[in-house]
């Protein structure tokens, strides 16, 4: 089942196109890695499934239904640009957010207590906000948007201000959030949390959808049909002119592309030419496949 489905969305500002006939679904209980540039269109297709703003024309879908007012209660939305009262301490902020995605004062209390032990800053409860590091608000504001345990949470950037150790806490979370069934759609520019943690992408570039589907369909969907081969050869390397030789010395590492072969044959060719210590395709990274992809579109 797909928790979101956009068809045909389109948003215009007076003479700049920010969306253009955006098709996108988003399958419930899954983590989508929603990717561009900066000024792609990325925060206006988040804003209008917030209800923060309308689509000119399109419709979109919560779960079969209409986006309407009542689903706002069922998403939670973690915006690039944190907004947290800096006079207020933490444990009275976090109950006002709670208070305010209608749950009673008693759970209000309950969750909050739960999260701030959860993350190990229970410590921090009677600190006011402007007496916080990026990274701690960052945590304050990470638990007001899951508080309420919304059925989407939408989170733009969510690493930034974070160090390693921290970082890595906050992926664990948001992992921990989808084997609960909660589906995450994760805006980034940090392609290495992308390989790590989403099941699905899409990419917007000039306010025009430009990839989509799941990771692994994506990644081969660009892989060159290249391998990677190390071996200790038997006798100096006659090499192919399509054949590349990326290092030498005990161990030489080859770049050969697959051609008319298929790699169980390629393996065989290469056995008889030394002991083999690594033999795997080139995919390409998520990063690679970015670049490559705002270039190409770039010059349409």
């Amino acid at each position: 089942m797909n928790i979101l489905e956009i068809t045909n969305l389109k948003k215009v500002y007076g003479e700049h196109t920010a969306l253009q006939d955006i098709n996108l679904t988003i399958p419930q209980g899954t983590i989508f890695g929603l990717l561009g540039p900066n000024g792609a269109g990325k925060t206006t297709l988040i804003r209008i499934i917030n209800q923060i703003i309308d689509g000119d024309s399109g419709q979109v879908f919560f779960k079969g239904e209409k986006l309407s007012p009542k689903h706002i209660a069922q998403i939670g939305y973690l915006p690039e640009e944190r907004g947290l009262y800096k006079k207020m301490e933490v444990w009275d902020q976090l109950i006002y957010f709670a208070r305010l995605k209608g749950m009673p004062l008693a759970e209000a209390k309950t969750k909050v207590d739960f999260w701030l032990h959860k993350l190990d800053i229970q410590a921090w409860r009677k600190k006011k906000i402007e007496d916080l590091s990026k990274g701690m608000a960052q945590k304050i504001q990470f638990i007001a948007t899951v508080i309420h345990e919304p059925e989407l949470l939408i989170l733009d950037e969510p690493f930034s201000g974070f160090d390693p150790v921290n970082a890595e806490l906050i992926k664990n979370e948001i992992l921990e959030l989808r084997e609960k069934g909660i589906t995450v759609v994760l805006s980034t520019h940090r392609m290495e949390s992308v390989e790590l943690l989403c099941d699905h992408i899409a990419m917007i570039h000039q306010s025009k959808l430009v990839l989509s589907g799941s990771l692994q369909e994506v990644k081969k969907q660009f892989r060159k049909k290249i391998f990677k081969v190390s071996l200790e050869p038997y006798a100096p390397l006659h090499l192919k002119e399509d054949c590349q030789l990326i290092s030498q010395g005990q161990i030489n590492t080859l770049h050969i592309p697959l051609r008319h072969l298929n790699p169980n044959e390629l393996l065989s060719e290469m056995i008889l030419l030394g002991e083999i210590q690594e033999f795997s395709e080139i995919i390409p990274t998520m990063e690679e496949i970015f670049i490559q992809q705002i270039k190409n579109h770039s010059d349409e």
